[in-house]
C-alpha cells in the first residue's frame, strides 16, 4: 500500500519544499534555495519514473504532479522578481507565466465537466526543464556575481522558456481539440449540458 503512494508522497513533498525555497531566496541564502529547488526537481523526475516503471499512475498524480510544477515555478519566479534578482523583464516573464496558466486553468474547468482528466505532456515538460536551468543559474549568478557575458547566461534560457512556455499552451489546445476531447458540436452551443443528459444525446 505504502508503495502505491511513493509517487504521490514525493509529489506532496515538492509542495512542501515550495516555502522554504521562497524564504531562502528573501534571506538570501542563494545556494540553499538553489539546492531545495534542485531537491524538488529531482523529487519530479523520481515520482514520474517510479509512476510509470511500476504502473502506478493515478488520477492525484496526473492532476498534482503537473500542479506542483506549476506552483514551484511561479512562487520562485515571483521570489525572484521580487527579490531584485531578475531585472525589470523579469515582470514580463513572471505576467506571461500568469497569463498561460490561468488560461490552462480556464480550459481545465471546461473539461471537468467532460469527465476529462488532464495531465502534463512533455511539451510542457519542456518549458518547465527551461525554467529550472534558468532558474539555477540566476541563484548561481546572484551568489557568485561573474563577470562579463556569466553575468548574461540565464537571459537566453529564459526567452526560450517563454517560447517552449506559448508553444506548449498552442500544441495543448490544438491536441486536445484534434483528439476529441473538446466537442467540436459543444463550441458552438450556448447551452450546457449535464452529464445524464448528454449521455442520453450521445446515443441518438
Amino acid at each position: 500500500m505504502i508503495k502505491k503512494q511513493i509517487p504521490n508522497i514525493l509529489t506532496i513533498i515538492r509542495f512542501l519544499l515550495i516555502p522554504f525555497i521562497v524564504v531562502a531566496i528573501f534571506s538570501g541564502e542563494y545556494i540553499v534555495a538553489a539546492i531545495l529547488f534542485t531537491l524538488s526537481g529531482i523529487t519530479d523526475i523520481a515520482d514520474g519514473f517510479i509512476a510509470r516503471k511500476f504502473n502506478l499512475i493515478s488520477n492525484f498524480g496526473k492532476l498534482m504532479d503537473p500542479l506542483a510544477d506549476k506552483l514551484t515555478q511561479i512562487a520562485t519566479l515571483t521570489s525572484l522578481v521580487l527579490a531584485g534578482i531578475l531585472p525589470k523583464f523579469g515582470y514580463w516573464i513572471l505576467g506571461i507565466v500568469l497569463l498561460k496558466e490561468f488560461i490552462m486553468i480556464c480550459g481545465a474547468s471546461f473539461l471537468y465537466g467532460k469527465d476529462v482528466v488532464v495531465y502534463s505532456k512533455w511539451y510542457g515538460k519542456l518549458a518547465t526543464v527551461l525554467f529550472f536551468i534558468a532558474i539555477i543559474l540566476s541563484l548561481s549568478i546572484k551568489e557568485f556575481e561573474p563577470t562579463g557575458f556569466l553575468r548574461y547566461i540565464d537571459l537566453p534560457l529564459y526567452a526560450l522558456a517563454l517560447i517552449a512556455t506559448v508553444s506548449a499552451l498552442i500544441m495543448y489546445i490544438h491536441d486536445l481539440y484534434n483528439k476529441g476531447f473538446i466537442d467540436k458540436k459543444d463550441l458552438n452551443k450556448d447551452v450546457t449540458i449535464d452529464k445524464k443528459e448528454r449521455k442520453n444525446y450521445s446515443k441518438k
